[in-house]
């Protein structure tokens, strides 16, 4: 779980950067910043790394939710 955090923080922190740099050459630094913040969020949940559930763990989890 902290592993996805580190992410969605990565791309966040450099979101922010890179609207920062374009906001200070461009001369709207909110604006820009608040993109590039939007745009890292956006990555950051893209890195997130897909679980692959193999067929045995698929079964396991069938019964526990018709366990109910």
């Amino acid at each position: 779980m902290a592993d996805k955090r580190k992410l969605t923080g990565l791309g966040i922190a450099l979101g922010a950067a890179l609207g920062a740099l374009f906001g200070a050459m461009a001369g709207h630094v909110a604006n820009w910043l608040a993109v590039g913040v939007a745009i890292g969020v956006a990555v950051g949940a893209s890195l997130r790394s897909k679980v692959a559930e193999c067929p045995e763990c698929i079964e396991v989890h069938k019964s526990h939710a018709t366990k109910v």
